[in-house]
């Protein structure tokens, strides 16, 4: 980390201003020698006018900023030039910082010399990484969340528990005639534990509605040709997406769209009719029917309640298996026939042409996915796939440890899951890391980043 770097951090194109970063012990010095006003002199968080030079040439009008270390995101000298937008000038100030002494920067690696300097922690890193990709309001306070260290502050609460066990065990391992240390028992280990594991578990148990929150649901609109799957997806997305017709297998793939529920994004996906066919088209829109019941949170199962339930019904439900399924018996306005055999599901009654049934829907989602509640929270829920799976398996850690507590097991033996519980919490932190895993994370940001 010794090398200073550089990389474009807005999107190149044509736009009002181009943001070039600049980060590295020699950032003031290299900027310094393309511009036409000395940035020496110049104050820390302070804004310079003036031009970028190749020699004589007047390359760009700019404006300069410059942060002195410590008190940047990188804990390092940064300067970032404010470029007027376009591709050539943007480019052309690129290779002029390259020519004086800046190498490209990898992918996140701002990010990853801010972690390595002690800024944020991996929490945050992944957080910076969910509000960048953040496509609701609620995406983005869960974000915020991670980002103020409330994740971490919880994740920090456990290790010092753990932590205060370690030291009071090495204690009295080391000096057992020391009086005033706590003597640690089995009891105190198991009381320990159930305060460990209950945190833990709230936290597993919450980040259902963190991942909900993040990646939406995915909601798939089944049933037999002709029940009005299309028109039920034109009327919950307002628009004529799919094309409505009384032809039997008119919609040959699938016909996506999202909405906004309770502040969730909900991505809903039209399917073909899944009947038997020998039509080839037809036929692999129904496989791909099939596939995407499978990715779904939850399954619309649509019945024309103004005919009977037949034999094509049947094919489809039991092409649902265990799937979360929402019984939507549709046209009411001209029938309604309820089905026996799908009492067991929840069920609702609508008319694809009432704009108040179709609320009433969208109401019905939100009450299954408890979505009200997860909206009004306080968001700091952990959604991060990589944290989640060490929450799990300091889970399954805190477990071992009971058993060891159950089977009378001498707590300076037990000292060693206790030990690689503390470092596992450490992982989701960052303060225990292997720097394989550090390039895959921080790999996955942007160049500017």
């Amino acid at each position: 980390m010794k090398d200073t770097i550089c990389a474009i951090a807005t999107l190149v194109g044509e736009s009002s201003i181009n943001v070039i970063r600049i980060s590295g012990s020699e950032s003031i010095n290299i900027v310094n020698k393309i511009f036409d006003k000395d940035l020496e002199k110049k104050e820390s968080h302070t804004i310079t006018y003036g031009f970028i030079m190749d020699k004589n040439e007047k390359i760009d009008e700019v404006l300069v900023s410059i942060f002195r270390s410590p008190k940047t995101f990188t804990r390092e000298d940064v300067v970032e030039i404010n470029t007027h937008g376009g591709k050539v000038s943007v480019n052309k100030i690129m290779e002029l910082l390259l020519l004086n002494g800046c190498r490209m920067a990898e992918p996140g690696e701002f990010l990853k010399r801010a972690f390595l300097n002690g800024r944020i922690d991996l929490v945050e890193a992944e957080s910076v990484s969910d509000m960048i990709s953040s496509k609701t309001d609620a995406a983005r306070r869960m974000s915020m969340k991670g980002i103020s260290k409330e994740l971490s502050k919880k994740i920090d609460d456990l290790r010092s528990n753990v932590l205060e066990l370690i030291a009071n065990i090495e204690v009295n391992i080391d000096y057992p005639e020391y009086e005033d240390a706590v003597i640690i028992t089995c009891d105190l280990v198991k009381e320990k534990m159930k305060y460990i594991k209950n945190k833990i578990e709230k936290m597993i148990d919450s980040s259902k509605n963190g991942l909900i929150i993040k990646n939406g649901l995915n909601i798939a609109i089944v049933g037999k040709p002709n029940v009005g799957k299309s028109s039920i997806l034109n009327a919950l997305l307002g628009e004529e997406k799919a094309i409505v017709t009384d032809i039997k297998g008119t919609t040959r793939d699938i016909v996506e769209g999202s909405i906004l529920i309770n502040g969730i994004e909900v991505n809903l996906y039209d399917t073909a009719g899944i009947r038997e066919t020998n039509e080839i088209v037809e036929s692999i829109g129904i496989e791909r029917s099939i596939k995407k019941i499978e990715e779904s949170d939850l399954v619309l199962f649509i019945i024309d309640s103004s005919s009977d339930f037949e034999e094509e019904d049947k094919k489809v439900l039991k092409s649902l298996h265990d799937k979360k399924v929402l019984v939507v018996y549709n046209k009411i306005d001209i029938g309604s026939n309820k089905i026996k055999e799908l009492d067991k599901y929840d069920s609702i009654e609508i008319s694809s042409n009432d704009k108040n049934k179709i609320e009433l829907l969208k109401n019905k989602i939100s009450e299954i996915f408890n979505l009200d509640n997860i909206v009004n929270s306080d968001y700091t829920y952990i959604s991060n796939v990589r944290q989640i799976s060490l929450l799990k398996k300091c889970l399954n850690i805190v477990n071992d440890i009971n058993k060891e507590v159950n089977n009378d097991i001498p707590v300076d033996l037990m000292e060693i899951n206790i030990k690689l519980l503390w470092e596992t919490l450490g992982e989701i932190t960052g303060n225990v890391y292997k720097d394989e895993l550090l390039d895959e994370i921080f790999s996955k940001f942007c160049l500017g980043k």
